[in-house]
């Protein structure tokens, strides 16, 4: 079977153009730090400081900006914060928690948005033709790794010819599969 690559979601944000301005000023844009295995996705240089109900912590925000704000945690972290955060999949935000976000220039509540995503896996069209899933299908995925492998179920198909094959979990999920590199889908 076919390898999909496994790739590590630290905790970060996404901002909308208009948080991003009032935290970092009028007409800010953000500046590339580093591309990202998805097609135009990149960490950028900047950072904000998310507050959360017993700790803040500091994170980076990814590029480019998104029509709204969204803060991406792993369970751990949303614990240390403070954060009864669901699991969703990016950009299903009614009814979690909001926050307070600290920027250069400026500090702003943001009413919805804190998350912990879910696990998921990007193919394009022709990637998921070949692996036969299809967009929203859940699949389990095998990761091998020398003393932690694991199967992860409840993961989650996103179809687009916008996306690279690449499966995201988050660093708690990481580290208990002992950091895979790789996996495998079993149905």
């Amino acid at each position: 079977m076919e390898k999909i690559l496994v790739e590590t979601s630290a905790k970060h944000i996404h901002l909308s153009q208009a948080d991003l301005e009032a935290l970092f000023g009028e007409g800010y844009e953000l500046t590339k730090f580093k591309d990202l295995s998805q097609p135009g996705q990149y960490a950028a240089e900047e950072k904000v400081t998310v507050v959360g109900p017993r700790n803040e912590a500091t994170m980076r925000v990814l590029g480019p900006v998104r029509k709204e704000s969204q803060v991406e945690l792993a369970a751990t972290d949303a614990r240390t914060l403070g954060f009864k955060a669901p699991v969703r999949e990016s950009g299903d935000l009614e009814g979690t928690p909001g926050c307070v976000l600290k920027g250069p220039k400026g500090e702003i509540t943001i009413e919805k948005g804190v998350i912990i995503a879910k696990r998921h896996i990007h193919f394009s069209t022709e990637d998921a033709q070949r692996f036969g899933v299809e967009n929203g299908q859940i699949v389990s995925v095998k990761v091998e790794t020398a003393d932690r492998s694991l199967a992860f179920g409840d993961v989650v198909c996103r179809v687009s010819d916008k996306y690279a094959l690449a499966m995201h979990i988050d660093t708690d999920e990481s580290n208990a599969a002992g950091a895979p590199k790789e996996g495998e889908i079993i149905k």
